[in-house]
């Protein structure tokens, strides 16, 4: 499991209350002493979890106010997202929007409780991870990615794959690998990223595709091993670990992570929410947290993240039809 360390916390704690405050006439939700919670719609431990730890650290810092992490996960992040939708629109509560939450979810539920597009203001792009496929150390006849494509193919249907969910980007992403390579495969879907890194180091599933730091910290202990990585080129994280595109598979992909805030919030709340982030993106816990994931600080204004949001809804509406994945609600 990856996560923000009790020392670092403590860091950022401190950091924060040196720090001067962003120059504003009125904080966030009315008062310097109420805490900004950023709603996480999955499980502690996972990507989004330890992003949004790291960038409460730099906002906490920039705003001079708390700001709190709580985790509301259910049902692919729709139980949280929709909680963040219902809250007060003066700034007090945002949520870290996803991939899943904010562009697959849309096209994969039947009846999406939220509207992605409408119930929400953006705030601003935060950053994004590569994804990795990886094997668990006890696929000792799976060392590298040739071999692993030749001995799952001879599994057909039983060689196991875990996802954070049913139509996740983690299920998407491992599903137009295996579509590619003619693998048939079962799929373990869990309820959030960490329980199945867990199912993997633990022998009970083979493989996972899920963001690259999480799959390191893994690897680094000796209980996985990455075969591949969903990216343009090699990162300096995992130096020798090819690419998929390399290996003659067209995909490039990851996870993306963003702030937003619930529809008709005021745009001055939004825009010093913009500008904290972009101060706290500067803090040294948070840029330490990030490298460990394979990110880089990506503020954006929150049109561009607008912009942004509506391409990657109408791509992986392509990529759901072709699969054909649907949940029901």
């Amino acid at each position: 499991m990856i996560h923000l360390t009790r020392r670092a916390a403590l860091a950022a704690a401190a950091a924060a209350l040196a720090a001067p405050r962003l120059a504003t006439a009125q904080p966030i939700g009315g008062s310097a002493e109420r805490p900004v919670r950023i709603i996480v719609p999955y499980n502690a431990g996972g990507i989004t979890d330890v992003i949004s730890r790291a960038t409460a650290a730099g906002l906490q810092a920039a705003l001079g106010q708390p700001v709190i992490v709580e985790n509301r996960p259910g049902a692919n992040g729709t139980v949280g997202t929709l909680a963040a939708a219902r809250a007060p629109a003066d700034g007090s509560t945002i949520t870290m929007g996803i991939t899943d939450t904010f562009a697959i979810n849309r096209s994969t539920f039947r009846t999406l409780p939220y509207s992605d597009e409408n119930d929400f203001a953006p705030i601003s792009m935060v950053t994004r991870v590569p994804f990795a496929l990886m094997v668990g150390a006890h696929r000792r006849d799976m060392p590298d990615f040739a071999s692993f494509v030749r001995e799952s193919k001879k599994e057909a249907g039983k060689f196991s794959h875990a996802s954070w969910g049913v139509g996740s980007s983690s299920h998407l992403a491992f599903e137009f690998v295996a579509r590619n390579l003619g693998i048939e495969k079962l799929h373990v879907p869990f309820a959030a990223q960490a329980p199945g890194m867990q199912a993997v180091a633990a022998a009970q599933v083979d493989s996972m595709m899920l963001p690259v730091g999480g799959a390191n910290s893994l690897a680094v202990d000796g209980r996985a091993r990455i075969l591949a990585l969903a990216h343009p080129h090699r990162i300096d994280l995992t130096p020798n670990v090819p690419t998929l595109q390399e290996l003659g598979v067209p995909l490039a992909t990851g996870l993306w992570l963003a702030l937003f805030a619930p529809a008709r919030t005021p745009a001055p709340v939004l825009e010093r929410l913009n500008a904290a982030l972009r101060e706290g993106m500067k803090h040294e816990t948070t840029l330490s947290v990030f490298r460990q994931q394979a990110g880089q600080p990506e503020p954006s204004t929150p049109a561009e993240l607008a912009a942004f949001a509506a391409a990657e809804r109408a791509q992986w509406a392509k990529v759901v039809r072709e699969a054909d994945i649907r949940v029901e609600a």
